[in-house]
């Protein structure tokens, strides 16, 4: 006697997800350093302010400046006047201002400020809705 093998021709419909919904915490890092301009920072080309010369907001001298990464960005201000981003050049050693004298001069204030979005989380707050697939025998 033979083997008898049923054969089924069936379709399904896909699952449809409604709903949801997702819940980002955004907790920005703001530090913000302070230095002073001295005479042997003032270049022929640029203004270099080592990391060393600058302070922190609790007024503690550090030795370097932060690692920017693809959610951070900087901001300059020169005598408490924000300064366009392409003005100046941030490394961990040093921030390298595109100004010399007579535009700087020794004394004049430097606030550079950091902000990290490093601390971004996201979690799903309500499960979405999924439906069953239909399937259809047809044969």
């Amino acid at each position: 006697m033979g083997v008898i093998k049923p054969v089924f021709t069936a379709t399904a419909s896909a699952p449809i997800a409604s709903g949801g919904g997702v819940t980002t915490n955004l907790n920005p890092d703001t530090t913000r350093y302070f230095a002073t301009l001295t005479a042997p920072m003032l270049g022929a080309t640029d203004t270099t302010i080592p990391a060393a010369s600058f302070v922190d907001d609790s007024d503690t001298a550090i030795t370097t400046l932060p690692t920017l990464t693809a959610n951070d960005y900087y901001n300059v201000y020169i005598n408490g006047v924000l300064q366009q981003q392409s003005l100046s050049t941030l490394s961990t050693g040093s921030l390298v201002l595109n100004a010399t004298t007579p535009d700087l001069s020794a004394g004049t204030p430097i606030q550079l400020e950091v902000v990290s979005f490093a601390n971004v989380t996201s979690t799903l707050s309500t499960p979405p809705d999924i439906s069953a697939p239909i399937i259809t025998i047809t044969s």
